[in-house]
């Protein structure tokens, strides 16, 4: 598929998702359209699966007769297959063509009368099915209530059934007629309009787009950042992992010839539905991520696993329990001291730090104030320097990149055994954006900057500096980014001179002027105003 082609897809969803927009908010709309591309995958996927196995005996999925004997054996066997392949299955007549199909009247049924077109309690029950054909087995956990976000009887798709109904026929029938390419295993299209899709949503979110949604250059250069050095990673762990985004984007980086396990854990359910949705339309296999929904600070549910590799875009100054008895919390315990409770931006480094192993390397996002605020916070600053001298770089990020906040933010890039011991990377690319629309964005050369300067480790004015720890110390450990990198522009000089003599031609130039609008007003009889 071509790059114009793969533009189209992601316009063409773009425009079906808007069909939705004048009945409910972006959130809302969002869960709607992406579960229907969900539900759509799925279906091809298994009608793939399922045609392949039965291509001998020349028959196709669809059309299996789920009423007779015959059929019904096919599709018993279809079914213990792309259970334990796909980890999920749907019969013939459950597939989304089907539906769409019954949906525009068009389906070869037997139903009579008015409403033989109904598919909202179909819709309904097939998505159910689809969970609980996973139970007993090893993908029940990401099937788990993935769809209990698509709610067919909510108003907000129309005022009575069949409104709802129409709208949602609407939806499933544009989405019938588009082509996902399934067939093409090295293009990911789907998985590149999801991802399209989902910032799109972000875009118009607000605030509220933090929750979930990375944005695509701030993804891309953590994951370069952490796959610098290593390419061979076994495993991947985002603590707040979102839609799984930053995850997938550390996957794409990574060699390819090696299975990489993805661990993640994320707070908002419904995102965390989205997450587990995502993976598996990357083509993820369910036994290769492992994502969970909890507090990750509270009830940490990977915390006795080491990561190769850890990526996290917290949520900035969240708030968190700060609990005395985290004091016995091996995680916080060694620094003596926990974060504030209005300001969890060092316990999510603490928690991430004790996940790393011991030749991983972690990156993650954060607020400006985490490198010079003081109280326990700097406390925890000076552990990790002085103590655990676990951190590799400090890289300041331009204001405005993030969807909801205009705040400069910066990467941290932490590892256990570094090949720099005495020293910290300190890189200023806060003035390396474009601007786009109302946003700053990092250009594919910003990036490519970044992670050059990182990997060589090199000074470079008003850009670079590597600063020895004995500085930085001297620096009672602030790590604000000017007191390494020198970006001080000197004004051009002042010829005090040619100022003066630019004063007496402007005071030569209003003495003429003055005399041309005296000698009109005369002509006129008026009296001059000065």
């Amino acid at each position: 598929m071509s790059e114009e082609q793969r533009r189209q897809l992601q316009q063409q969803l773009w425009n079906i998702a808007n069909t939705l927009r004048g009945k409910m908010n972006a959130d809302e709309f969002r869960d709607y359209i992406l579960g229907f591309i969900f539900y759509k995958y799925l279906s091809e996927k298994i009608q793939r699966y399922a045609d392949s196995m039965l291509e001998e005996d020349g028959l196709k999925f669809a059309g299996l007769d789920e009423n007779s004997v015959e059929g019904a054996e096919y599709i018993a066997a279809v079914k213990d297959a792309t259970v334990k392949e796909l980890g999920y299955f749907l019969k013939p007549s459950e597939l989304f063509h089907a539906i769409a199909l019954k949906g525009n009247n068009q389906a070869d049924t037997h139903a009579q009368g008015e409403g033989h077109n109904f598919i909202l309690g179909d819709l309904t029950r097939i998505l159910k099915n689809i969970e609980q054909s996973t139970l007993g087995t090893d993908s029940a956990d990401d099937f788990n209530n993935l769809f209990e976000d698509l709610d067919l009887t909510s108003s907000k798709l129309g005022n009575s059934e069949k409104a709802k109904n129409e709208l949602v026929t609407k939806v499933l029938i544009h989405l019938d007629q588009i082509d996902f390419n399934l067939s093409d295993a090295t293009a990911d299209v789907l998985g590149d309009a999801y991802e399209y899709l989902i910032g799109e949503f972000a875009s118009g979110a607000g605030k509220k787009a933090g929750e979930f949604y990375t944005p695509q250059p701030v993804s891309i250069l953590l994951a370069k950042l952490v796959t610098s050095q290593n390419l061979n990673l076994k495993n991947v762990y985002d603590p707040t992992c979102g839609s799984g985004s930053l995850l997938l984007r550390v996957k794409r980086e990574a060699a390819q010839n090696y299975k990489i396990k993805i661990y993640g854990q994320e707070l908002n359910r419904t995102t965390y539905n989205l997450a587990r949705m995502n993976m598996i339309l990357h083509d993820v296999h369910y036994a290769d991520f492992d994502i969970r929904q909890e507090n990750t600070l509270e009830h940490p549910q990977h915390r006795d696993l080491r990561f190769d590799a850890i990526v996290a875009n917290p949520p900035f100054s969240a708030h968190w329990g700060a609990n005395p008895l985290f004091m016995s919390d091996d995680r916080f315990s060694v620094y003596g001291r926990l974060a504030p409770g209005t300001k969890a931006d060092m316990a999510f480094v603490q928690h991430m730090v004790y996940q790393l192993a011991d030749d991983g390397i972690m990156a993650c996002v954060l607020p400006h104030g985490v490198l010079f605020r003081g109280a326990a916070e700097g406390h925890i600053r000076q552990y990790l320097i002085e103590q655990l001298n676990c951190l590799d770089a400090v890289i300041g990020l331009p204001a405005n990149i993030f969807y909801g906040t205009s705040i400069p933010t910066c990467v941290l890039v932490f590892k256990k055994c570094r090949k720099n011991p005495e020293d910290i990377l300190f890189i200023d690319a806060s003035q390396h954006f474009e601007k786009v629309k109302t946003q700053n964005k990092l250009l594919p050369a910003h990036i490519d900057k970044i992670v050059s300067a990182y990997s060589q480790r090199t000074n470079e004015p008003k850009y670079s500096h590597v600063a020895s720890l004995a500085d930085i110390k001297a620096n009672d450990y602030n790590l604000n980014i000017p007191r390494y990198v020198d970006t001080f522009e000197a004004e051009d000089a002042i010829d005090l001179n040619a100022i003066a003599a630019q004063l007496s031609e402007l005071e030569q130039a209003s003495k003429t002027t003055d005399a041309t609008i005296a000698a009109f007003c005369l002509e006129l009889g008026i009296k001059p105003p000065f």
